[in-house]
């Protein structure tokens, strides 16, 4: 049987790129109700994201500049929503 490789969408932008990959990884979510990103503070889908990152970087990127594009997305991403209300105690 031949077995394929299922390809990513295209991406315009490198941040693009690392929020598709990090949302395949299961380290972000977006919020149902207002969209914004959250995110989910799990160590293994944080390394799942850069050993996918390390091991496919678009085109004309190197590995590290992956890898350090889907550290900085992650880092300017929060755990809660700003638009949701605070959940009580």
């Amino acid at each position: 049987m031949l077995m394929t490789k299922e390809k990513r969408p295209a991406i315009r932008t490198l941040r693009g790129w690392a929020i598709s990959i990090l949302q395949e990884a299961g380290a972000i979510r977006e919020c149902e109700e207002h969209g914004w990103m959250q995110d989910r503070a799990d160590p293994y889908a944080r390394d799942r994201a850069f050993d996918i990152a390390r091991r496919d970087p678009p085109p004309g990127i190197s590995p590290e500049a992956a890898v350090a594009e889907v550290r900085d997305v992650l880092d300017s991403i929060g755990d809660t929503c700003p638009e949701c209300p605070p959940s009580c105690c």
